[in-house]
């Protein structure tokens, strides 16, 4: 160990260059093969990097970094020990999260993690279509010159963030909520005084949709038309109504699988909005936030929409280089006029929730601070009324567009097809990532 440590001090390293010590020492990295980079893993409660390739930190399914040299870096300075022993326990309290934090946040631990132990970015730059290890470069050269002993301080607080909301989500979750439905991870469906709610639940993703939550919200609204609720309500935890598509959905697609991932999510999109379309009970969007996308052009076809004040409304197809879905090319003109249709889905116009509701698209705004209190009461006692006269009087409402809607979305679904193909789509999903991986 001393001849370890002596020949770092002749080759002139400081004692806390953690990076020229690595070098000088040549360590050794050792993995087991390569996972399949398309998919997260679980394994023993712990969760991998396999979205983005590397390990933010070892992991349980890593062996880590292993000395060629068994070597004790003495410290002289307390606070380099102290920050190279929180960075370390840090490490390990990194498998005790039992789920994923999003890509957002691994890609912050990953360049953290690189910082500290390699010190600035000094990887050549991957080409632009290699997204993930685009936005992994991306996300450590935007740490700058970062010390490493900060990098291991920020490297072990958010460590210590996202093991305290885990645990605080967990307590909430020991106590299930009456009238839970089982078999959902992304969504929170209940139902209780003739009412079934379905509440997007991903709230650390901003409620974003993913492939597993679209599959989720088709089940609810199967399970919803079935039972025997009066309404459907659909609603959002947290701050955000939604996000919209996550821009996930389109990561690790390799050159060769791009058009039948294309196709694929066609097929799964038409099938989400024609439940909506088929939906035999009322059915009230509650939009608690900020909402984009998918979730935006789906409210034509709920019969209510209730908005917080601080709702906004937006669907950026066009600075994304898609198109219109949800029945939204064909129902927004109607509900608005052509003019204001066009200036939201030709030029990406964020309404606010007062100008959402005097263009027809929101029924009523209300206060933030009273909101959800006014809504439920309202939203009980229509479950009051007689079921069966809602549901035929929605039917009548409702059966001379339903096949005029079909059509509408098989067309919308055909064009986005043709869009998530093009270079155009491909330049702005690239651009998202880009802007995402800075810290």
């Amino acid at each position: 160990m001393e001849d370890g440590f002596q020949s770092v001090q002749q080759a002139n390293y400081p004692v806390n260059d953690l990076a020229g010590v690595r070098r000088h020492l040549s360590w050794t990295v050792t993995a087991l093969p390569s996972c399949d980079s398309s998919c997260f893993s679980l394994s023993r409660g712990s969760w991998l990097f396999t979205q983005l390739g590397e390990v933010a930190g070892p992991s349980p399914l890593f062996y880590g970094c292993r000395y060629s040299k068994a070597v004790h870096l003495h410290m002289t300075a307390a606070t380099m020990q102290v920050s190279q022993k929180d960075f370390e326990k840090a490490q390990e309290q990194l498998k005790l999260l039992k789920k994923d934090p999003g890509n957002e946040t691994k890609l912050k631990l990953y360049a953290l993690f690189k910082q500290a132990t390699e010190g600035p970015c000094n990887a050549p730059k991957p080409g632009m279509l290699d997204f993930v290890k685009k936005a992994k470069w991306d996300a450590w050269n935007s740490l700058g010159n970062l010390s490493q002993d900060n990098a291991r301080q920020k490297y072990a607080e958010l460590v210590s963030s996202l093991l305290s909301a885990e645990s605080a989500s967990q307590k909430k979750d020991a106590s299930p909520e009456e009238g839970r439905h089982d078999g959902y991870e992304t969504l929170i469906v209940t139902t209780k005084n003739n009412i079934t709610k379905i509440m997007f639940n991903r709230p650390d993703r901003k409620n974003a949709i993913n492939h597993q939550m679209y599959r989720e919200i088709i089940k609810a609204l199967e399970e919803a038309g079935k039972n025997d609720s009066t309404i459907a309500v659909i609603t959002g935890n947290g701050d955000y109504y939604s996000s919209g598509n996550d821009l996930n959905n389109f990561a690790n697609i390799q050159p060769g699988e791009m058009e039948k991932a294309a196709k694929d999510g066609a097929v799964l999109l038409k099938d989400f909005v024609g439940h909506f379309i088929d939906f035999p009970k009322p059915l009230i969007a509650v939009v608690n936030g900020p909402a984009i996308g998918i979730c935006v052009t789906v409210l034509g076809l709920c019969d209510i929409v209730y908005a917080s004040d601080r709702a906004t409304f937006h669907s950026p197809f066009s600075q994304l280089g898609q198109s219109p879905e949800g029945c939204s090319s064909y129902l927004f003109p109607k509900i608005m006029g052509l003019a204001k249709a066009s200036e939201m889905l030709l030029f990406n116009k964020k309404l606010t929730a007062a100008e959402a509701c005097a263009q027809g698209l929101v029924t009523e705004v209300f206060p933030d601070n009273s909101f959800q209190k006014e809504v439920w009461a309202r939203l009980e006692a229509y479950a009051s009324l007689p079921k069966n006269s809602l549901a035929v009087s929605k039917q009548l409402l409702r059966s001379m567009e339903k096949e005029k809607l079909h059509a509408v979305n098989s067309k919308e679904c055909e064009v986005l097809t043709e869009r998530w193909l093009s270079d155009e789509c491909v330049n702005a999903i690239v651009s998202f990532f880009q802007k995402k991986s800075k810290l």
